[in-house]
């Protein structure tokens, strides 16, 4: 048995099925971290206290959590942690949909689920309102006895989610290995650039000449169009980098933090425990913890 591995989980779906609804009653979470080749939506209700984890995103839950998990690399587990409740319900709905910009949810209709979609390839969580919202069609969704209707429901269930504007994504971008595509072209040129080469020493001036602009307009702008500061993304994406070399490889946290372009030890120690909520050395055993193959 190797635990430096996740569990790559075979779903039940077959080929020319179009969903696979698990509805069940338990008292705890036994299912190690794992992925999946096909997309996933999981509602958990009476669950707080609960640890779930996707990616580098670790976050205790509350009575209600509902997750969309569109990608076949993004590990992801429900660990009972603190959780001493004994009606856990928990309703798993796995699926394939064609993302490209030829399948059906390319077309106008359905535009909205695609964009989420492609969001939830880092993990999408939705607040409390949205759950609410689609809760009864949830609940419902596995005593659907004919099959056309059920996806019909679900279908609905995923453009109502859709309409939200409050889901979040969970992984960072550069752990769950998802390039940006949907920003402006000035940005979009900048954060591959960012993506490329992360570990070398990242100048305004550079970045700003990228887009073709002043640095203080360039600041101004990227903080307009993202929501987020220059210098913060660039951390981000980094810490993701860093995260995803905790996981998958030995090597020590020290050249794991220079590989990512930090130049400080004790800087990424404590930029990494304000993000994350746990030292690097303790994001690594915390993960090896849970990672097996079988």
């Amino acid at each position: 048995m190797d635990e430096s591995k996740v569990i790559h989980e075979i779903s039940p779906l077959m080929g020319k099925d179009s969903l696979y609804i698990a509805d069940r009653r338990k008292k705890e979470f036994t299912y190690p971290i794992h992925n999946h080749e096909v997309f996933e939506l999981n509602f958990v209700e009476h669950a707080a206290g609960v640890r779930r984890i996707v990616g580098d995103c670790n976050e205790v839950i509350g009575e209600y959590d509902l997750v969309l998990i569109t990608s076949s690399e993004l590990e992801h587990v429900w660990e009972q942690n603190t959780c001493t409740s004994d009606d856990i319900h928990e309703v798993t709905v796995q699926f394939y949909a064609d993302l490209s910009d030829k399948g059906f949810l390319s077309t106008n209709s359905f535009h909205s689920i695609r964009k989420m979609m492609l969001e939830a390839r880092k993990g999408l969580a939705f607040p409390l309102s949205d759950i609410m919202r689609v809760y009864k069609l949830i609940d419902t969704l596995s005593s659907i006895k004919e099959g056309f209707y059920a996806v019909m429901q679900f279908y609905t269930i995923l453009y109502e989610l859709s309409k939200s504007n409050e889901y979040r994504t969970l992984a960072t971008s550069s752990y769950a290995k998802v390039e940006a595509e949907s920003d402006s072209r000035r940005v979009l040129k900048v954060k591959n650039f960012i993506a490329k080469n992360y570990m070398d020493e990242m100048r305004l001036a550079t970045l700003a000449d990228i887009a073709g602009m002043s640095p203080s307009s360039f600041s101004r702008f990227f903080k307009l169009r993202t929501g987020r500061n220059l210098s913060d993304y660039i951390i981000d994406m980094r810490l993701g980098y860093a995260s995803r070399m905790l996981v998958d490889t030995s090597k020590g946290v020290a050249e794991i933090c220079y590989d990512c372009g930090f130049n400080n030890l004790s800087n990424f120690n404590r930029i990494f425990k304000k993000k994350k909520g746990c030292s690097p050395s303790e994001f690594r055993e915390n993960y090896h913890k849970t990672r097996v193959v079988i």
